[in-house]
C-alpha cells in the first residue's frame, strides 16, 4: 500500500513540475486540461485500487484462518445443517422461548437470546448459569468453522441513548471474550451494540422490552471467491 501509494504521488509530482506532451511533430506541448484531468483521473483510480486492495486482505486472513472458504455450491447444505445442529443441542432453551434460530434468505444464520437469559438488567456481566448455553454454541460453531460471527448487543429504551448504547456494546463484547475462551478463532469474530435501535417489539410493555433487551449472533458463510 506504501509503494503503491508513494507511486501516485511521485506521478502527480510529475505532473505538476513536468506539465508538458507532445504533439504530432514530436514538438514539446502542456498537457490540456483534458488529460490533466484523465491522468489525475487514473492516478485517483489506482489509489481507490489499492485501499480496496489493502481491505480486502481482512477476508483473505479470514478464510486462512478458517482453512479455505466454501465453493458456493455446499453453501447452503453447509448452513442448513449446522442450523439443525444449533436447533438440537439449544432445544431446551428454544422451547422456553429464551432462544431463536433462524436462517436468512443469503444462508446466514442468526441466533437471539433474550438478555433476561445471559444478563441481569442493567449488568453487561454474563450470568453463570448462561455458561453450558455459550458453551454449547461454541461447539457447534467450532465444529462449522467456515464462518465469521457478527455479535450484536440491543437494548429497550429505558434509559439514555449513550448509557443504553454502551451497555450493548459492553454486552455484545461479553459475549465475544467468552466465545473467544471457548477457542473460536478471534479472525472470525467481530462486536458492536446497537443500542435501542432496533427493537423486535414495542417498548410500552414489559414483554416487550424484554425482548428487545437481546444479543444476537450473525453467523455468514465464508465462501472462497
Amino acid at each position: 500500500m506504501r509503494q503503491q501509494s508513494a507511486l501516485c504521488l511521485a506521478l502527480i509530482a510529475a505532473l505538476a513540475t513536468a506539465g508538458c506532451a507532445t504533439d504530432e511533430y514530436g514538438n514539446s506541448r502542456p498537457y490540456t486540461n483534458a488529460e490533466k484531468g484523465a491522468m489525475m483521473g487514473a492516478i485517483g483510480g489506482a489509489v481507490a485500487g489499492a485501499a480496496i486492495n489493502h481491505k480486502n486482505r481482512g477476508k483473505g486472513a479470514l478464510i486462512g484462518a478458517v482453512g479455505g472458504g466454501l465453493a458456493g455450491g455446499a453453501v447452503g447444505h453447509y448452513m442448513d445443517t449446522q442450523q439443525k445442529d444449533l436447533q438440537k443441542v439449544l432445544a431446551a432453551e428454544v422451547s422456553a422461548g429464551n432462544i431463536d434460530i433462524d436462517k436468512n434468505p443469503d444462508n446466514s444464520l442468526l441466533v437471539s437470546m433474550t438478555s433476561a437469559t445471559a444478563f441481569d438488567s442493567g449488568s453487561y456481566a454474563l450470568k453463570t448459569g448462561f455458561y453450558p448455553v455459550l458453551d454449547k454454541i461454541a461447539k457447534v460453531l467450532n465444529t462449522y468453522g467456515k464462518t465469521s460471527l457478527t455479535i450484536v448487543g440491543h437494548t429497550d429504551n429505558v434509559g439514555s441513548d449513550s448509557a443504553n448504547q454502551t451497555l450493548s456494546d459492553r454486552r455484545a463484547d461479553a459475549v465475544e471474550q467468552y466465545l473467544k475462551m471457548r477457542n473460536v478463532a478471534p479472525q472470525r469474530l467481530t462486536s458492536y451494540g446497537r443500542g435501542e435501535a432496533s427493537p423486535r417489539a414495542g417498548n410500552n410493555t414489559e414483554a416487550g422490552r424484554a425482548l428487545n433487551r437481546r444479543v444476537e449472533i450473525l453467523i455468514v458463510p465464508v465462501v472462497q471467491e
